[in-house]
């Protein structure tokens, strides 16, 4: 169960220990099996395709790409309950996403000289939706809303087979119904190879999105260190959630919260920063309670495990430790929430007040739920709109605007002993003199 440690009684090894996640499960083993995957999918297309998924899956595919009567079946299956909750999420994340949309731009950096930024939306993209322990439509809202949204022109999305070879409801009605319709039933290590490189089925794409376990992990990493791979969005680790909480905070809400992550799989971790010790025990003990209703309580008892709860002599205290921490998730249950937002920079996704639970924004908030974990919040950003773009920077000179640049160029050039690029400048200003 969670255990409690006080802050103050720590010293630098303990505290470095208390913040530390459990080891990645992507070793050298995994990491030497997907570069075989990869190689078996580059070698034979779609052969290795259907041998992979034989394999691995259990099933037996003739065919990959999911038909239009399997769409209709899937959203018949349904029903409307689920159809109404799909569709609100996909209008909620794309009114948010859609806001995102950057504007070209053109700056006059001195007379003569214009440049600009353009963006444009990436040729192909390819989204992976995992359906191991538990299928995820909602990252396939996730995946699809900013994809449709950029306009890219080609949008795949690989999804594992279920065991009667048909791929789940949820995610094919969400995906079609938010604007990709190029499925294809391919699961692992072999989805990332066949989207990276392409198959006789499966379109190359430019760039790979969507979570996964740890072969989809290093998967994602082979091709995106390959330049004739795909780009990838972001480095995946564990789900994870950190909250914040104060003595006025809901025990009963925070081992909600702290259970809603801890369910995902057995190497996710949650911890608990809160100015109360007797706010901690409440939390301990509620979690137990709540831990003994749930369906996956075996899975989230093991998070639990390597998970902690934190007492902490005040909020700035907490938002610091937060910081070090670089959550995926980071949940306020505060007095004043918003006044500690200043302080918090290092976070995928952030959750204020009592009435915020993680649930809306991994399900119909309008964020993105792919968001950077093991502590990549530092440098990374969670997916938004501007990843499906690219931009590139235009210049146009009049012949003003290079007489204008000319010397300077033609001096720049000769402190790096660069000839050529002073010549490109001084015979044009030659023909205009």
């Amino acid at each position: 169960m969670l255990r409690v440690l006080d802050w103050s009684k720590l010293d630098a090894a303990a505290r470095r220990t208390a913040l530390e996640r459990p080891a990645v499960a992507a070793d050298e083993t995994v990491r030497e099996g997907a570069a075989a995957i990869i190689g078996r999918v580059r070698k034979s297309g779609d052969a290795a395709l259907r041998a992979l998924t034989a394999e691995l899956d259990g099933v037996t595919l003739d065919e990959f790409r999911v038909p239009d009567e399997e769409v209709v079946a899937a959203e018949a299956a349904l029903g409307s309950d689920a159809l109404r909750a799909i569709d609100l999420a996909i209008d909620n994340v794309r009114r948010f996403h859609e806001a995102q949309t950057p504007r070209d731009l053109r700056v006059a950096t001195m007379p003569g000289v214009a440049c600009e930024r353009r963006y444009h939306a990436i040729d192909a993209v390819g989204l992976y939706v995992p359906a191991g322990t538990a299928p995820l439509p909602s990252a396939a809202v996730m995946l699809a809303v900013p994809a449709s949204l950029a306009g890219c022109p080609v949008r795949v999305l690989c999804t594992p087979p279920r065991s009667d070879g048909l791929a789940d409801p949820g995610v094919v009605a969400a995906a079609v119904r938010a604007g990709v319709r190029e499925i294809f039933k391919v699961g692992g290590a072999q989805a990332i190879a066949a989207m990276a490189y392409g198959t006789e089925t499966v379109p190359k794409v430019s760039k790979l999105f969507g979570p996964g376990n740890a072969w989809v992990t290093s998967a994602k990493t082979l091709v995106g260190a390959d330049a004739a791979g795909a780009a990838i969005d972001m480095p995946a680790g564990p789900s994870e959630v950190l909250v914040i909480a104060d003595d006025s905070a809901s025990a009963e809400f925070v081992a909600a919260d702290l259970l809603s992550q801890a369910e995902h799989g057995t190497d996710s971790q949650v911890l608990l920063l809160t100015t109360s010790g007797g706010f901690a025990e409440a939390v301990v003990r509620e979690t137990a309670a709540q831990l003994e209703t749930l369906s996956r309580s075996h899975i989230a008892a093991a998070a639990l495990g390597h998970s902690r709860v934190i007492v902490v002599g005040d909020l700035d205290e907490a938002a610091e430790i937060s910081n070090a921490y670089a959550p995926e998730h980071l949940i306020v249950q505060t007095r004043e929430p918003r006044r500690l937002l200043d302080s918090l920079r290092n976070a995928g996704s952030v959750f204020l007040g009592p009435w915020t639970p993680e649930s809306v924004g991994d399900y119909c908030s309008g964020t993105n739920h792919v968001l950077p974990t093991y502590g990549f919040a530092r440098n990374h950003s969670g997916l938004g709109l501007d990843q499906f773009l690219r931009s590139m920077t235009v210049q146009e000179l009049t012949v003003d605007g290079l007489r204008g640049l000319g010397d300077a160029v033609v001096t720049l050039a000769g402190l790096e002993g660069l000839d050529a690029h002073a010549e490109a400048v001084t015979r044009r200003l030659r023909r205009v003199q």
